[in-house]
């Protein structure tokens, strides 16, 4: 028996050995030069469909002679549709064909500024939030104070408690606890009252649609900014640490009706560095 457990044991080291090498590897470094300036970002290592595809696209050259076509202030800066190269000015871009990959969301990335990100067809017609990688966009955001993100946490919060408890103290439920209450029938009563209390913690706790914002994210939302909306719907694959002053000159350029800015922000390489 004692052999036996040594050597599952060393089966399962050995199985999770190159799991441990595989997460504690370097993120590649990317940089993406532009007209403006150059951006340099890092891929997650835990978002491996995006950072692969990402640099399979960018070693093609995909993303070469392409635009940063939807420049939206307080938002985002978009780029990388193929038919924004060579578009001529006024013309409609953005559209160009896709590269959908599954969506890799993590509750750890999110929409801080300067995070890099897929876009994506809405949800009416991509319920499974799949990304578009062939083309991104980097988060610019706003800064939000710390009352705007305790009411926004209500704002979700609040109506996701009430429909749970909504659920489990029901009129029925109410009715015999006035009941039990009025009869003095305490061990009873407390027995009913508890379970209806564990039901509804145990479903709150559970329940992926709250938000909650840990210390870490509400500093970076209060201090770098971002758009705390974007979260949990979009891959977030990559975060810039290099050229936030470049992001900040793409991001105030004037633009037209359809978001795309006047002076064509070009892409003119997307390298792997590192």
């Amino acid at each position: 028996m004692y052999k036996l457990l040594t050597l599952s044991l060393l089966s399962l080291t050995l199985t999770l050995l190159p799991l441990t090498s595989k997460s504690l590897e370097k993120e590649p470094v990317v940089l993406i030069e532009t007209n403006m300036g150059n951006l340099k970002a890092k891929l997650y290592n835990d978002t491996p469909l995006h950072r692969d595809n990402f640099i399979r696209l960018a070693k093609s050259g995909h993303y070469n002679g392409t635009l940063f076509d939807r420049v939206v202030k307080n938002f985002v800066v978009q780029g990388g549709s193929s038919d924004s190269r060579n578009a001529i000015a006024g013309q409609a871009i953005g559209y160009g064909k896709g590269v959908t990959i599954d969506a890799e969301i993590k509750p750890h990335h999110y929409h801080k500024k300067g995070a890099l990100a897929a876009p994506r067809q809405p949800d009416r017609v991509n319920v499974f939030k799949e990304s578009d990688i062939a083309q991104f966009y980097f988060v610019v955001g706003k800064k939000y104070t710390p009352e705007e993100l305790d009411k926004i946490e209500k704002s979700i919060n609040n109506p996701i408690k009430k429909a749970i408890q909504k659920k489990y103290y029901t009129p029925e439920k109410k009715a015999i606890l006035d009941t039990l209450r009025a009869q003095k029938k305490v061990p009873e009563f407390r027995a009913i009252a508890e379970k209806i209390k564990s039901d509804i913690n145990f479903e709150w706790e559970n329940n992926t649609d709250k938000l909650y914002m840990d210390d870490e994210k509400r500093k970076a939302y209060t201090t770098i900014g971002g758009v705390h909306h974007l979260d949990k719907e979009y891959t977030v694959f990559g975060e810039l640490i290099e050229g936030f002053d470049v992001l900040d000159k793409i991001a105030a350029l004037p633009t037209d009706r359809q978001d795309r800015p006047f002076k064509d922000v070009r892409i003119i390489s997307v390298k792997i560095i590192e």
